[in-house]
């Protein structure tokens, strides 16, 4: 599993290809849309933006997987979204919009798990690979 400053790097690599492609590269990752999430730090209080893909949308609806690579410890980003599930995220070419964050609930999880590892396996490895039930997360629009 790569190190908290691996992903650090790695997104952050990924934030300047977008910029120095002037957003025509890097919306895309694994077949998956690319969104930018940003959370609020729990312990800095400071915005947090991390590069995540998002393999099922259902309506308004986006889903995200906290498997940070099958790693026994959830994503920095999830421990922030549960401190403070108001989140933005920010598609290819739109606006930030303000979002709730949320973990499925077991129901949920059990109906969206299986189509989510149907057409990403790579998440089912992750899976395989941790004792902890890696959790989905739900963003939902924020009700004004």
């Amino acid at each position: 599993m790569p190190s908290d400053f691996a992903l650090k790097a790695m997104n952050t690599v990924h934030r300047v290809a977008l910029k120095l492609s002037g957003g025509r590269l890097g919306w895309t990752g694994a077949n998956m849309p690319v969104l930018e999430l940003t959370t609020i730090g729990r312990k800095s209080g400071q915005p947090r933006p991390v590069m995540l893909t998002s393999p099922l949308q259902e309506g308004s609806t986006i889903v995200v997987v906290a498997s940070r690579g099958g790693d026994d410890t959830h994503p920095a980003w999830f421990l922030n979204l549960r401190e403070n599930p108001k989140v933005e995220v920010v598609f290819q070419g739109q606006p930030k919009q303000r979002m709730r964050a949320r973990v499925a609930t077991a129901e949920e999880r059990a109906r969206l798990w299986p189509l989510v590892t149907a057409d990403h396996a790579n998440y089912a490895g992750y899976q395989r690979k941790t004792e902890r039930e890696i959790p989905l997360v739900l963003l939902e629009p924020e009700a004004d």
